[in-house]
């Protein structure tokens, strides 16, 4: 691993904690270490606890490289996305533990896990694109279309519109809160009861369950930032 993201084994989870000291922004190097930290759960054959840092998870796309769009930047945002699409394949139990913050990506990343569990607290969650002057992307909404309750796609979507921790678990970014001290150790505990459900028929459903929602985001990916020769 490296500095910025640690993954630790305890018997059958895998926790994997992001801190660049600062607000966890999935750039490429942040995306290449979780993805690293993912290979060797997936060796372990762990499930796998994703957690933030101390009053954040992740702020989203790192803003520095978005603004000059250029081939770094669609590498981050097919990477991104690209994230997002392994954990909703991923071959065993993945839990959120939503630290804090959670906007733009880090927000989509809360779609993409099997469960999440967020930090009591006065905490922005939500997609912000729109306010601040971006098109919601495609695979984007792909994932919110899929997690989040109906009436709230327009108000997340369209409206720019951030939840707190409690609204969030009305809208479908989280499933639960519990208090800020013992958010990683509560999905800890949530992963190991995950553990021993049977993999090929746990796979198999999350496949089928995911199947038209990886679909629109892979083709979203391929539409809106076709790979640069």
């Amino acid at each position: 691993m490296t500095n910025i993201v640690q993954c630790e084994l305890q018997g059958t989870v895998a926790t994997i904690t992001l801190d660049d000291g600062r607000a966890n922004a999935m750039s490429p190097t942040m995306q290449r270490a979780i993805n690293d930290a993912l290979d060797q759960a997936e060796t372990d054959k762990a499930a796998v606890v994703l957690a933030g840092r101390k009053r954040i998870f992740s702020a989203g796309f790192d803003l520095e490289i978005l603004k000059n769009f250029n081939d770094e930047t669609v590498t981050m945002l097919r990477g991104g996305f690209e994230l997002a699409v392994r954990l909703m394949s991923f071959p065993a139990p993945v839990v959120i533990a939503c630290t804090g913050h959670a906007m733009a990506m880090g927000s989509f990343l809360l779609c993409a896990a099997d469960y999440r569990i967020g930090s009591a607290g006065e905490f922005k969650i939500g997609a912000n694109e729109v306010a601040i002057g971006l098109t919601m992307p495609t695979p984007a909404l792909a994932m919110l279309r899929h997690r989040l309750s109906p009436t709230a796609i327009t108000r997340s979507v369209v409206l720019a519109e951030i939840f707190d921790p409690v609204t969030a678990v009305g809208v479908g970014f989280l499933d639960q809160i519990v208090d800020a001290e013992n958010v990683v150790a509560e999905a800890q505990s949530f992963a190991e009861r995950l553990a021993p459900l049977d993999r090929a028929a746990y796979l198999g459903s999350k496949l089928r369950l995911h199947k038209e929602t990886i679909d629109a985001v892979l083709t979203g990916i391929d539409t809106e930032y076709p790979r640069r020769v």
